[in-house]
């Protein structure tokens, strides 16, 4: 992983994002959690083709390259999610990240925290705040704390149940 390279993301990256929402949600699937994102591709879901679009297009929306140039992650920063409660603080939010299961770059999703972390300090900003699925066996919370995050609090949205987490730089 020490040829990966960080850059900005634009809609034309939209595609490869995708192609990893497909193997992460195959992956899901075939350990029985389909409450996270479903058991469909996104790839074949229009509202999911435009949301990632859009997500890619925003200022602070970056992917990660593996040494052959494959967009192996990606890392969405911005106001938070509005399900969750107004920050009473400045913050940077992670609106998503996602990161293949290639075990070529395992760790990316970490190497994009800490990302996320130097764009927070570059504009004097110390707190950090992600939401993340909070069902299942709690895998991605734990995954979270294990960078730092705290829990903060629980939500639901319309039956999805989720988990606010922060971080203090």
């Amino acid at each position: 992983m020490d040829n990966l390279v960080i850059r900005r993301a634009s809609a034309l990256d939209a595609p490869a994002v995708l192609s990893i929402f497909d193997e992460v949600i195959a992956w899901f699937v075939a350990m029985g959690n389909t409450g996270q994102w479903g058991s469909e591709p996104w790839s074949k879901s229009p509202r999911q083709i435009e949301r990632v679009t859009d997500a890619c297009a925003l200022p602070e929306a970056w992917v990660a390259e593996d040494c052959t140039g494959r967009v192996c992650a990606a890392l969405i920063l911005g106001e938070a999610m509005p399900y969750v409660p107004c920050a009473s603080q400045p913050e940077i939010y992670v609106r998503m990240l996602i990161a293949s299961r290639d075990t070529q770059v395992r760790g990316v999703g970490r190497r994009l925290l800490a990302f996320a972390d130097d764009r927070a300090r570059a504009v004097r900003v110390s707190r950090l705040r992600v939401d993340c699925y909070g069902g299942g066996k709690r895998a991605l919370v734990r995954f979270y704390e294990s960078c730092g995050y705290e829990q903060i609090s629980a939500f639901d949205v319309d039956g999805w149940p989720g988990q606010l987490l922060g971080r203090r730089l």
